[in-house]
């Protein structure tokens, strides 16, 4: 979800009147404030973002009732493509083993507080579809390597 200008105030505003942009953030549940030298940050109450998380925790607890019951994960693989539709790059092993993995860190979100675990996942994945989808790459991905190539860049 993003947050419209409406749902948006600066850190300014959130230090000149903390009441209002309170008052604020409780009528329409969060409000995103804004910072020009730090990363924003939402203003939400705390039995909303309580909800949340037992939202999720139950999301991801039925998740792995689902996979306790199906070792093979069949109903959720056969839901993957409408979620991540590069998925079909993937073999029927990977898209296995993706979505475990992701319920797996769904339940780490869930029950430890373990946010980035998730987009880790999602992203790794996304990366092997990604090369997988171009048999250039995928050939030259495959090909054997040696040495030291140096420093690795992360982009994000």
């Amino acid at each position: 979800m993003s947050a419209s200008n409406v749902d948006a105030v600066t850190f300014s505003d959130l230090s000149r009147n903390p009441r209002a942009v309170a008052e604020r953030a409780t009528r329409l549940g969060r409000v995103r404030v804004t910072h020009r030298d730090a990363p924003d940050f939402y203003l939400t109450a705390a039995d909303r973002e309580e909800r949340r998380e037992q939202t999720l925790a139950t999301a991801s607890r039925l998740f792995l009732a689902l996979i306790k019951h199906d070792p093979t994960a069949r109903s959720l693989v056969i839901a993957m493509p409408e979620v991540f539709p590069w998925v079909r790059h993937l073999t029927s092993a990977e898209l296995r083993a993706f979505t475990l993995e992701l319920v797996e860190a769904l339940s780490d979100a869930a029950e430890l507080d373990v946010d980035v675990t998730l987009q880790e996942v999602i992203t790794g994945w996304r990366a092997t579809a990604r090369i997988k989808a171009d048999p250039a790459d995928y050939a030259q991905a495959r090909t054997a390597t040696s040495g030291d190539f140096g420093p690795v860049e992360v982009s994000a």
